[in-house]
């Protein structure tokens, strides 16, 4: 929902309404709640931070999508909207989330994540995929259905 200026986003851990700069948003910050403190979910991705990491990926209960991208990073604009219609279509079997490398330098390390935008596919945070520069939505869909169908046979 949008009000002059801002956006009003709930928490989807707390429930709380929160009012954030549409300038936050567009710049590609992360958005914090206020009663929480957890990373808001804008644009139908949850903002992965390296205080996050933990939570939000190595615990998921799913696998991960995440997109590491950047602000001046103009392929990465260009791939955010394929992104957007994976994470709807697959909605229950995969959770995407967005890192931010330049405020999340310790976890663009830890990936070694040197060009973007990159994609990595993760399980429990452990890295099982990694698409680098732009894909085709196909491709992208094809190499984490992929991933999905090794975890349901290591699962059985």
């Amino acid at each position: 929902m949008r009000m002059s200026g801002t956006f009003l986003i709930r928490c989807g851990v707390c429930r709380a309404t929160n009012r954030v700069p549409r300038e936050k948003v567009q710049m590609g910050l992360e958005a914090i709640c206020g009663g929480c403190r957890r990373p808001l979910i804008v644009n139908g991705r949850p903002r992965i931070t390296d205080a996050t990491f933990a939570a939000d990926v190595e615990r998921a209960p799913s696998p991960v999508l995440l997109d590491a991208w950047a602000p001046w990073c103009w392929p990465c604009q260009m791939i955010a909207p394929v992104i957007e219609e994976i994470a709807i279509e697959m909605a229950g079997r995969l959770r995407v989330g967005k890192l931010n490398v330049d405020e999340n330098q310790s976890t663009a390390a830890r990936f070694e994540i040197t060009s973007l935008p990159t994609l990595l596919v993760l399980e429990r945070g452990r890295e099982v995929d990694r698409i680098v520069g732009l894909s085709t939505k196909a491709e992208i869909t094809r190499r984490i259905e992929r991933a999905i169908r090794a975890r349901s046979r290591a699962a059985s």
